[in-house]
């Protein structure tokens, strides 16, 4: 772990849990997301029945994950009541906890367990999902990366907690 990440270790050792509020999954490139209540998540190489599962094993990008406080954020930039989940292209929607507080931490889900690995930058997909300006309001509010370290089932309404 790098000095920025023990920091942050330091100061989130009593983060409090959120929770997990939806699951999507892609099932090829450019495909529509198939919303899911559970899934199995396994260890390095994503979700089962996501296509990045079938990709590079050990891949730092296995599963993304965005804030729901983030996506009222994202709305509110773009001169929208709300923004749909499934047309950011990210997999888990959480609620109740500080994604960048778990960035190069170690967390739960349900039975699976994860390490927060980098920024989701939007990409220029965003602006013909949601529109001119998305992504400019989606910066810094695209949400993380993250490894499966632990297979495991997840179901929505599981708590995602720090370990």
């Amino acid at each position: 772990m790098n000095s920025q990440g023990r920091l942050i270790a330091r100061f989130t050792e009593n983060l409090p849990a959120g929770t997990l509020e939806w699951i999507g999954l892609r099932p090829a490139r450019k495909e529509p997301i198939q919303t899911v209540e559970q899934v199995l998540a396994l260890e390095g190489l994503g979700l089962e029945g996501d296509r990045r599962c079938q990709g590079s094993p050990g891949s730092a990008r296995q599963v993304t994950l965005i804030s729901a406080e983030h996506l009222n954020l994202i709305a509110q930039f773009m001169g929208r009541d709300h923004v749909p989940v499934e047309l950011l292209r990210r997999n888990l929607l959480v609620s109740g906890i500080n994604l960048y507080a778990l960035r190069h931490q170690p967390f739960r889900i349900g039975e699976a367990e994860f390490i927060a690995t980098a920024h989701c930058h939007p990409c220029s997909r965003m602006e013909s999902a949601l529109g001119e300006g998305a992504v400019a309001a989606m910066l810094g509010y695209g949400g993380f990366c993250a490894k499966i370290t632990k297979s495991g089932l997840i179901h929505t309404g599981d708590k995602i907690e720090k370990i």
